[in-house]
Parts: C-alpha cells; structure tokens; sequence
C-alpha cells in the first residue's frame, strides 16, 4: 500500500530531563463519569484483579464509566517479567477455586453483552494455568447465557494440550497477542518469543477452526514500517481474523522499555487501512486501541464480516 510506504512517522523523543513533558494532544484522555463509581464497587466485591488496574490501562476511566471491565484471573503476580508491563513480577499466590464463580457473577452484574478475560502468566502450575481459566469461561456461559466470552491467555508455551483445554471450553473468541515487531520482541518481551506466539494462534484454529482469533500489536518501540508490514503479513498466514493496533505508553520512566515514536491518529488510519486489505474481518487501529478497547463492537464487526462472506 502506497500510503504506508511514504507515512511520515511523528517522533517525540523521549527526554529523561522532563519526565513530566507534555503528551501529544491526541492522548489525552476523560474523566470518570457515568457508572464509574459502580463498575469500581462490583470490581472489588468480586475480588477479581483486573488488567485495567494492574496494567495502568489509559482507558480506565472511560470504560468503567460505560461498565466495561478486563477481568484478570490467576492473581495478580506474573511469572514473567516483560519490559513494556506494569504488572508485577512475583511469586504468585494460590489459584483460588472459587474464582470462576466470583467472576461470573461480577460479569452478570455488570450486564455484560461480551467480557475480555485475561490471566497473568502462571509457568508455576503444570498446566500453566489453562484448567483453571477453561473453568472461567464455563461458569461465565452457565451464568450468562447470553454474554459471549474472549479469552486472552498468555502463551502455554504452545502446549498444545493446554491450548486445547482452553478451546474445549468454547470461547467465543480466543485472543493472544504478538506485541511487537520479531527483531523488538526478545527485548520487549524476553520470556516470550515471536514465533511461539504465531505457533499458539496457528494451534487454535487447527484445533477449532470455526473459533474467532485475535492478535495484538503496540507501535512506538521502534519498529520500522517494513517490519510493521512483515507481522501483520505473519498474523494473516496463521489465520488471524482480528487484529488491534495501539500506541505502547511506558508506564513508569526507569523501569519500562522507552517511547521512541508517537503515531498519530492519521498514520493510525493507514495502517488500519492495510490491515483491512490483508484480509483481517477487524481491525481497530488508534491511539488508545487496546486490545479489550471496545472489544464487543470489534468482535461483532468481525461476525458481520463472517456473515456478508459467507463463512462459518
């Protein structure tokens, strides 16, 4: 696509002197209002951590006021430590099996039509985790027949036999993210690797073909256009069919990987725009694109896509 081969990339260098500089205009973001007060009673009646509090998600505010909540499950401890996280990398605590059912009821609460679950990394439990999230998705189907499910797990080492726990369970949509460009991602995230991450989302959909998947990627580690392509080309071949493209913001200035670039909304539209003509059913490209942002309209673009062509 012409437009990406000449996109000017706006760079705001990283300047330790300043750690309070000003962000783009374009990133900022409002406050809480609505339902606000509501979402953060359930959340902490429920006792489930969630990734929007844990992760620093710039969009808090916003999607708690309209009742949208990331649920986290496993604890709030990650077995891994990647750079662009603000998780916590410790111990972590015992599984506690009454998880499922507490998060069911906080997603019935909050009349949830669709709910992102994702899971610290658990490479402390022989099944790393995948027994106890399928149970996570079965209780939130018991519960809310209606609520479609996505399940964002970290990588099983693509294990195929946990992989296929998870996707017994049948949610709706299985998510895992990419991250970042293959020459970026032992940096960025250490523990992971580029190409297990291709290995996992290739598994889901030949172990359940119907089942929707999905990928994310941050920009701004310093990724080149070429690479940028070169993934969302790697993505496709494995049979991605969402797709999320955000701005990596450093949540802390010593301890996270740094911001090299800052993408405007407009270079965010091109490579949107590319996205779609590689065959993605979905994309959501943005600034503050996440991938539980508005991840119900995403995901019913992606059944009306299914429909129109005629696939299952």
């Amino acid at each position: 696509m012409a437009e990406i081969d000449s996109m000017q990339l706006t760079v705001l260098p990283f300047d330790a002197q300043r750690p309070n500089r000003r962000l783009p205009s374009w990133l900022k973001r409002p406050l809480p209002s609505g339902d606000f007060a509501h979402t953060v009673d359930v959340v902490a009646r429920s006792g489930v951590a969630t990734v929007c509090q844990e992760a620093r998600c710039p969009n808090l505010s916003e999607c708690w006021s309209k009742r949208h909540a990331t649920f986290m499950i496993l604890g709030d401890k990650c077995t891994r430590r990647c750079h662009f996280c603000a998780v916590e990398t410790a111990r972590p605590d015992p599984v506690e099996v009454d998880e499922p059912e507490r998060l069911a009821e906080a997603v019935a609460t909050l009349q949830l039509s669709h709910v992102v679950i994702t899971a610290v990394a658990r490479d402390d439990l022989k099944d790393e985790g995948a027994g106890h999230f399928a149970r996570c998705v079965m209780a939130i189907h018991e519960r809310c027949p209606t609520t479609t499910v996505e399940a964002l797990p970290a990588d099983f080492h693509a294990r195929r036999e946990c992989i296929e726990v998870l996707c017994d369970a049948q949610p709706e949509l299985y998510n895992h993210n990419i991250e970042t460009v293959e020459r970026l991602s032992p940096k960025i995230r250490p523990q992971a690797r580029y190409r297990r991450s291709l290995e996992v989302l290739r598994l889901v959909k030949e172990i359940a073909p119907d089942m929707v998947t999905k990928s994310g990627i941050m920009l701004g580690l310093g990724e080149t256009k070429n690479e940028l392509r070169g993934t969302l080309e790697d993505l496709r071949e494995n049979g991605v069919d969402v797709l999320t493209i955000g701005q990596y913001l450093q949540p802390t200035l010593t301890h996270h990987t740094r911001v090299e670039k800052y993408y405007t909304p407009e270079e965010f539209d091109v490579l949107g725009a590319l996205a779609r003509s590689l065959g993605f059913l979905s994309v959501a490209s943005g600034p503050f694109v996440r991938s539980s942002y508005n991840a119900g309209e995403v995901f019913e673009e992606s059944q009306r896509r299914r429909q129109r062509s005629g696939s299952p």
